[in-house]
Order: structure tokens, then sequence, then C-alpha cells
């Protein structure tokens, strides 16, 4: 265990005082917070040029510095009129809306933008924007580009100076086109692996959090004693502030309970590392903590990071996050501005009456101007350090340009030395690796010739979904790296994905594992692999089944409960998201010409390995600590260890004591939101009354006020009510539960025409009920519950592992009916109003 854990866990400190202020009014900070020796010495000449610019700006030119677009959203003529600080492109956005966008084509964006910002004509500013983009495991989103490991695997690789290293490359790679500034390093210390962006973090140990973070921001930004943000340095971005990895149950962008203390023992390390180094901006955390969303915290922006922890650069928002503040929208938050938000990251078209909205609160007092002065000094500070204002434009750069820079065989050479250190082998009965280089090897699996598959999330598209090989130019797949390795050697590979051949190989290579995801669409209910699926195990059993030796490269974003998988393989490998070199695994799992160890396996776990399914949260410094395989594990060439054969295959999740899962209780619940459809057309709801189209909603007291709804439609067309979110859940554990959707329900008059009641998921698989004939035989205007089998809607189609949409309500009939207490119920199957058991 780390010193810096030492009574982390259980600890009380300061408990009273959150619960008495409920975590929003803290009298001063807690004294273990640490004020920290600034990076960057004071520079009065620097600090003098900021105080006078910021005086000579009118008040739309300073809230404009605090407003920050994304390219889809924006045009050069809107930065021309505007003059915004900043602008983004978010996952998966290319200039022209071009997935096949070339370096040229980014380049000439950078450009145009930067020329149209320093043009005053219209807005009267000369202030250089800047571009933020997230380049989290190279460049990312630019074809062509060096993709290193994830996050994860470079924990397991617990070798800074690599990382440094590769934060050094992605700069150049980000400078080649003309950005200016890197939204990385994630420093997300994840304490239950559900959690959809559990890859995007190092390790479950702050220690490797807080050294990994300080090696990034120096790669990125270069070292504060020299070369800080010169001509080959971007600015860089630690993320997420504060406490993301901790979220209950790991749900993205939930709520973290942590105490106080254990949100600095456990979440803050990174920023410790990350400001030490010199980063320049902090980007706020979608998640609450205790309930309060962290966009809206003055106490962790303001009180900590900026007053004790001396931080001096600006807070960035992250996309939309101010409009999840509590009584705020993506138009209006003052809330976050007087917290200590920054700048805003306002993607969508409410950029521009965010813009006039936060102009108008300034001038009616809401916000201070102080608040405001404070927020672009930080900016004009960053910026001014950044030399943005002597650089030359972004077209014309030290680096701008040299395309031959982008996945340079140098840069796909330290990626593929962290491919090697990243591999963790769980598993090598018999010594089966390495193999010789003289063999028949068979490659099997979908993920053994799939570039995008072995590069996960964030891989040119935000998702790292939609893509081929051919997106991945100057890229190797692992069968790729393989074939090539052997060939030089006597030996020969064959790719079959099923696993069939006709002559029988010597050994198997089996490259299986997650499909790509990212963010909310990667949470998980719990960690079993393949669940109600295990195409990938039984591919492994029949290869054994035939005699072949299995050697097992698991491809994932997470550790995952896959005893059954280990079972099955003589060897079993770790490879995480490896990127795009794909040749670096081939160097560890072959001999060379010589017949001897080419490379050996270097990765430890950073994560410890999960025993059961539902073993979701299993961190080393816990007080009961049985993993599979604990934090640290990982076998080497030189050791000579079995691995049991027979690890407990039993899901071993039970489902007793899942609770009630509410969707709508007199609100919706989150995730959830509802929304009115009317043929192509869909509407937030905003207001107690509203109209669509054929729909109408408004609010209406059962039990208590406003605690229902009713719903009208006019029979013009298709309409429909709907509960959905933002990202897809996974509910499978309510279908294996026999759960059912249960709801009260007031018919006020139906027609004769079909009326559904629907549920959806992301992959276009909607499943339906036939509701017409219940409502039919319900008493008029008289409350009734009513109940439907999950299983009903599994038969149509849906998908439990993604539901983007629980509950929709649609007719093209004329119909008045009303809702209330919409809550998904386990064990309640057999009492069903609607069964399909």
């Amino acid at each position: 265990m780390s010193l810096i854990l030492a009574g982390a866990l259980g600890c009380a400190d300061n408990e009273k005082k959150l619960e008495k202020n409920n975590i929003q009014a803290v009298d001063e900070v807690a004294e273990f917070w640490p004020k920290l020796p600034q990076a960057l010495p004071y520079d009065e000449a620097l600090e003098f040029k900021v105080k006078n610019l910021v005086a000579e700006m009118t008040l739309a030119q300073k809230v404009a510095q605090m407003i920050q677009p994304e390219i889809r959203d924006i045009t050069v003529e809107d930065m021309r009129k505007y003059g915004f600080g900043s602008y983004l492109n978010g996952g998966g956005s290319f200039p022209n809306n071009n997935k096949q966008a070339t370096p040229q084509d980014w380049i000439k964006l950078a450009e145009d933008m930067y020329q149209a910002s320093i043009d005053s004509s219209i807005d009267g500013s000369a202030i250089p924007t800047m571009w933020g983009t997230d380049a989290v495991h190279g460049h990312n989103n630019v074809i062509g580009a060096t993709l290193f490991p994830h996050n994860i695997g470079l924990g397991a690789a617990n070798n800074p100076d690599l990382i440094e290293k590769i934060a050094a490359i992605t700069a150049a790679e980000v400078m080649v086109t003309g950005i200016d500034w890197v939204f990385a390093p994630t420093v997300a210390v994840v304490q239950d692996d559900r959690w959809g962006r559990t890859y995007e973090g190092y390790s479950e140990d702050p220690a490797i959090v807080r050294n990994y973070a300080s090696a990034v921001v120096k790669g990125l930004q270069g070292s504060p004693d020299k070369d800080f943000l010169s001509n080959d340095r971007v600015i860089s971005t630690v993320k997420h502030f504060l406490g993301d990895g901790g979220t209950v149950a790991g749900d993205d962008q939930g709520d973290n309970i942590s105490t106080e203390k254990q949100l600095f023992e456990l979440h803050a390390q990174g920023y410790i590392g990350g400001l030490n180094a010199g980063a320049q901006s902090v980007m706020a955390s979608f998640n609450s903590w205790h309930g309060k969303k962290n966009h809206g915290n003055k106490y962790l922006l303001t009180d900590i990071l900026k007053d004790r922890m001396g931080f001096d650069g600006f807070v960035v928002g992250d996309w939309n996050g101010h409009g999840q503040v509590k009584g705020c929208t993506n138009e209006s938050c003052p809330q976050s501005v007087n917290a200590g938000l920054d700048i805003f990251m306002v993607p969508t078209d409410a950029w521009k009456l965010l813009y006039e909205n936060t102009i108008a609160q300034v001038k009616s007092g809401e916000i201070a101007q102080s608040r405001i002065d404070d927020a672009v000094s930080r900016i004009l500070r960053v910026k001014l350090r950044a030399g943005l204002f002597e650089k030359p434009s972004p077209a014309t750069r030290k680096l701008s340009g040299k395309t031959e820079l982008i996945g340079q065989k140098s840069h796909r050479d330290v990626a593929r030395q962290a491919v090697r250190e990243s591999l963790v082998l769980l598993k090598n009965n018999h010594n089966i690796l390495p193999i010789s280089p003289k063999s028949h090897i068979l490659v099997a699996g979908d993920a053994a010739n799939n570039i995008g598959k072995q590069s996960g999330g964030w891989s040119v598209t935000w998702q790292g979904t939609g893509n081929k090989n051919s997106d991945f130019p100057g890229a190797q797949s692992i069968f790729d790296g393989i074939n090539q390795q052997i060939s030089l050697t006597g030996g020969n590979a064959t790719l079959s994905v099923d696993g069939s051949f006709v002559k029988k190989p010597d050994v198997a290579i089996v490259v299986f594992g997650e499909e790509p995801y990212a963010e909310g669409h990667g949470d998980r209910d719990n960690l079993e692999f393949q669940r109600g699926n295990k195409k990938d195990l039984a591919l492994l059993k029949r290869l054994k089944q035939q005699g072949i030796p299995v050697v097992a490269v698991f491809i994932s974003g997470r550790p995952m409960w896959v005893n059954a998988e280990l079972n099955a393989s003589d060897a079993f490998v770790a490879a995480w998201l490896p990127g795009t070199e794909g040749h670096g695994i081939a160097e560890v799992l072959l001999k060379n010409s010589e017949n001897e160890v080419n490379h050996d396996f270097l990765g430890r776990l950073s994560f410890s390995w999960p025993a059961t399914a539902d073993q979701t949260a299993t961190n080393h410094y816990d007080v009961n600590y049985q993993p599979l395989f604990k934090f640290g594990y990982g076998l080497s060439y030189q050791d000579r260890v079995m691995v049991s054969n027979d690890f407990d295959e039993t899901s071993q999740v039970s489902h007793d004591q899942l609770p009630n899962l509410a969707l709508f209780v007199g609100a919706a619940k989150m995730p959830w939101k509802m929304q009115l459809k009317s043929g192509d057309e869909s509407a937030d709801i905003t207001s107690s009354v509203q109209s669509l189209g054929a729909v109408t909603l408004q609010t209406l007291d059962k039990t208590v006020q406003e605690d229902a709804r009713s719903v009208s439609f006019d029979g013009s067309k298709q309409a429909s009510v709907v509960l959905t979110s933002n990202f897809p859940e996974d509910l499978r554990a309510y279908k294996e539960a026999n759960a059912t959707l249960t709801l009260s329900m007031k018919v006020n008059s139906v027609s004769n025409e079909q009326i559904l009641l629907s549920m959806a998921c992301e992959q276009q698989c909607p499943g339906s009920v036939n509701l017409t004939k219940v409502l039919h035989s319900m008493t008029l205007d008289s409350w009734e519950n009513i109940s439907i089998d999950l299983q009903c809607f599994e038969d149509a189609g849906v998908d439990f592992s993604q539901v983007t949409s629980p509950f929709q309500i649609s007719t093209t009939g004329v119909v008045s009916l009303s809702f209330a207490d919409i809550i998904i119920e386990p064990n309640s199957a057999e009492t069903a109003t609607i069964s399909c058991q």
C-alpha cells in the first residue's frame, strides 16, 4: 500500500462538517489539502500585460473568451464576429465533417479560425483563439496518427519515462495540424471497473496516477524549467476534477460519496502530480460529489483548486457539463461561473444563447464583474505563457504541415515498445510461451485482424466504432505483426477468424475481447465477459478439444470476469487496448530467429483482476481483498507457475437484493429525461404543459402535487411520449431477475388504433408490447396498476445490455390517458398483467 493511502479508507475526518453543510458551504478548506509550490514563478511583466488587456476589453469580448464552441456548430465568420477564446473538436468531429480529412484540412481550419480571431474588424478584439482536442492516446482523431495503448495498458507498464516520451510524440503530431491544446491527461483513480471509462485510468493506485500525471504534463508542455510551452509543446489539461473514478456503481457522470479525506487521498493525487509539473488547465468533471454537480461546486473549483492549491491557470468545463448543474440549462448557467468555471465547453448551437445570457447576468449583477475578470485573466495568462500572441499563425509554426511526423516510424517504434511493456501474462502453463518461430500458428478470433477493435474507443471516431483497417494507414493488426515476424524465421501463420483449418496447427493464438466503446456507452452492471453469448469461449474450447495448445490474447478496457476463458486456455495474455502497433504483441509472444526470448513480459496489473462477475470494486487497499489476480501480478518467462484450470465458472451474481429501479416517480429520474415525439420531430419536456404536433403532455395531481402526467394524442400522425437518456444503460440484471415494468395508468378515452408500450436500445433494437386490449378492459377515469414482464420486450427484440429508452407510449389514434410511478420491479414476472414466461 502506498503511503498516501495510509488511513484513507474508513476515515471520518470532516464527515460531520460535510453532513452539516451538505458539501455546499464549508467554512474553511480542510487542513489536508496542500498549498502547492508554484511550478512557474510569478512573472510581473506577464501579469502587467494581463491586467492591461483585461482593462481594455469590453464585457462582450470578455465573455467571448469564456465560450468554447465545437467545430460542427460554428463557422469562420462566427469566429470573426464573436472572437471566441477557444474552440474544440469533439470525438469523431473533423474539418468539413469529413472523417478522411487530411492533415492539410486540419491545418487550414486552424489557420482560418486563428485569422478570424485576430481580425478586429467586427468584434474589436485581436486576441488569438486556441483549439483544443481530445488526443487521449495519440492524435486519435486524425487518420494515420500513431495510436498508443490506452491508459490502462500504460499503467500496467509502470514506466513514467516512457509515458513522457509518448506525451511528447502526441504533442508533436498534434502541432503538425496547427492545434494548440490537448485535453489530457485523464487522472481518474478508478474504483469500480463497471465504469465505461475505466480504460482511461492508469491504475486503481493513486501513486501511479500521480507520477504519470506529472510525466504526461511534462511531455505535452515541457518542463517548467526548460522548453516550457515552446514551439514543440502544447497546453495540457488535467481531468476531470474531481472524483470521476469513484462514482457509486461506476456510473458515468454519477455521484461520488467519498469522504473529503478519501477525495484527497484517492482522487486528487493526479492533480498534485499534474499541477506540480505546471499544468495550465484543469477540466471540471461531470460527476457530483454528495449530490452536488462539480461544474457548480465552488468549494472544489475555487476554494480547494484555485485558492488552497494555488492553481493559476483556467478551469474548462466538459461537454455541456454546466447544463447539468441544478437550476441551469445548456444556454444559461451563472452558477458555474460563480463556482469557478472559467470556460464553458458548449457544443451544439446553445453557445449563442449562453453568450448572450452570460452578458445579461453580469449586467444584472447575478455574476460579479470581478469573477468575469478573474476568468479572463486566467485565460489570457495561459495564452501569454504559451506564446500565442507572439507565435506565427498555425499554418506557419515550427511543426505545422510536417506531415511526415504523423505516424512516422520513430513514433510507431515508441508505441510498439509501449505495447510490449503493457502486456500482462496471467497464465503460461507448461511454458507454452514464447512460441518457436518455426511453428505453424493458427491466428483466430474476431480481434486478430481488426485494428479498430484493438484500438478501442477514441480511435478516429468517438466510440471507436464504424472503422475499417483502411482507416488506420500505416498501422498493423495483431495478425499482421505475427505474420510479419514469423515469416522471417521460417514459420507460418494462418488467419482464420472462426478457428477452422485444413492443416492442424502447432498452436493457436486466439485474439478476442470487448467491442469498442467510450464514456457512458461502456458502463456495465457486472464484469462478466460476453454475458449470455459465449462465442469466444466456444472457440477456445473447440480448439482445445482438438488437441491444439491455445494462447488467449484478451482485448479489453478493464479487468473482466473470464474464469471460463482462463480455464480453456493454456496461456492467457491481458493485452488491454494496444492501439495501432499490433507487432508489439508478436515481439513478446514469439521467440526470435535464434529461438531465444525476444522480449519478456514486463507488464504488471495496475488494476486488480476480479474473482467473480460481481467483484466490481476490488482495490488493493480494501479491507477484504480477495481478487483472482492481485494488483501487481504478472508472470515473466523466468516464472514456472502452473495456474489453475479449475477457476470457478459459476457467475455467482445474485439478484435477490436488486432494488426497484425508479424511472419516473413524480419526475423523470436520472439519467432519464422525458420527451415528446410527433412524426420526425422531438422535444424535451421543459414546462408543465407542452405540445408537439399530435401530442400534448401536462402535469397532473394523483397523490401529491404534479406527481403524474396526462397525455393526449389527436390522431393526426404517429406520436409518442418517451423516457430516454444520452447514454445506454445496462439493465440485464433486471431482465435476469424476472422483473416487470410497472406503472399506474388511468384511461380517459381510447380509440381502436394500436397503443404500444415500447423499449428501445442503442443498436436499433426496439421492442413493443400492444397495450390496446389491456387499456380497453380498464375502467375509465380510474387509476389501475399494470405490469409487463421484461421477457416480452426481449422477445420483441430489445437488447437489455444497452437500453436507451425503457418507456415509450405511442399511437396513431385519438387517445387520452394518464400515467404515474413507472418502476422496474425485480422478481415480479409471475404476477405480471402481461406475461411472457
